[in-house]
């Protein structure tokens, strides 16, 4: 079958308004062979084109469909769309920002999964991100604030350390260099003093240190034989002992034993003291009166007798 040639111009004319159809909508920001969801966003001016991207985490998802500016709330209403895959909820934000340091803004979707699921027609919420340039543009100005202030205590600074170097009366800095110049000089001859005392002293310091490395050698002997020493052992022992001694005295104290008796029982106590007044009596008596207690006859004698009082007892026959 031929083809006229009419039929073949129609086809050329129809294929170029498709191709051209298709490069206006994608340069405006429509891709006809995707399928797209489009949300809503507002912003209170507009920094934006048909032509800024939509990302997320610095990837393209979507286009710019549309900018209008609403006369009732003051605001900037955009439409934007995002690939279908995109799974995001309505607690997510919507973010301008800048591009790069030679302009142009793009939205960012700070992605949530907190929430309800966000579906095609939804508002989404939206924020701006203060841009590099204008953060460092107020951080200069923080700077250069700040570093008037510096310059002008630097001023100051100097034309005090001015007035000191000029001023020559005692008090002067001109003065007090000069005092340690002089100081350096005293300092410099009693170093020249101490390097002889060193030098003609120098055997006997050889042989102080030689003695102070022995006995540091002793104390390194005697360190070693302190770490052998059980001396968990010996507390140990010592621990004991010590409980041993405390019951002791817990029965002492508590009037058991022979000792206890003796310390705590008071009639015992009043009992060994008529014991012993009875012995002192008893001694003095026998100093006092020695014929009572020994009697000694060669002829056979009877002995006499004496009572309680030490009165003489006859005897009845």
């Amino acid at each position: 079958m031929k083809i006229s040639r009419e039929i073949k111009a129609a086809v050329l004319v129809l294929s170029g308004l498709l191709l051209m159809y298709f490069l206006i909508n994608y340069l405006g920001g429509k891709n006809l062979f995707s399928s797209d969801d489009t949300y809503f966003t507002e912003f209170d001016y507009n920094a934006l084109t048909k032509a800024s991207p939509v990302t997320v985490k610095g990837n393209d998802v979507g286009k710019i469909q549309n900018i209008i500016y609403d006369f009732n709330t003051g605001k900037t209403r955009v439409s934007f769309t995002v690939d279908d895959q995109l799974d995001f909820s309505k607690q997510s934000k919507v973010r301008l920002y800048k591009t790069g340091l030679m302009g142009g803004n793009a939205l960012a979707i700070v992605v949530s999964n907190e929430g309800e699921r966000a579906k095609p027609g939804d508002f989404i919420a939206s924020e701006v991100e203060e841009d590099l340039v204008s953060s460092l543009t107020n951080s200069f100005s923080d700077i250069s604030g700040n570093l008037d202030a510096t310059l002008s205590s630097a001023d100051s600074l100097l034309i005090n350390l001015n007035g000191l170097v000029i001023d020559e009366s005692d008090s002067g800095i001109k003065s007090a260099i000069a005092e340690l110049n002089e100081t350096m000089k005293s300092f410099k001859s009693v170093s020249y003093s101490v390097n002889a005392l060193v030098k003609n002293n120098d055997e006997k310091l050889s042989s102080i240190l030689s003695n102070f490395d022995s006995i540091s050698q002793d104390l390194a002997v005697i360190t070693g034989d302190l770490k052998d020493v059980k001396l968990s052992e010996t507390v140990a022992s010592l621990d004991n002992t010590l409980a041993t001694v405390n019951n002791l005295m817990t029965s002492i104290e508590n009037g058991e034993g022979s000792i206890g008796k003796l310390l705590k029982d008071e009639g015992l106590y009043q009992n060994l003291e008529g014991a012993a007044l009875q012995m002192e009596q008893l001694l003095e008596d026998m100093k006092l009166n020695p014929k009572r207690y020994v009697h000694f006859s060669i002829f056979g004698k009877k002995p006499k007798r004496y009572d309680a009082d030490g009165n003489e007892i006859e005897d009845k026959d």
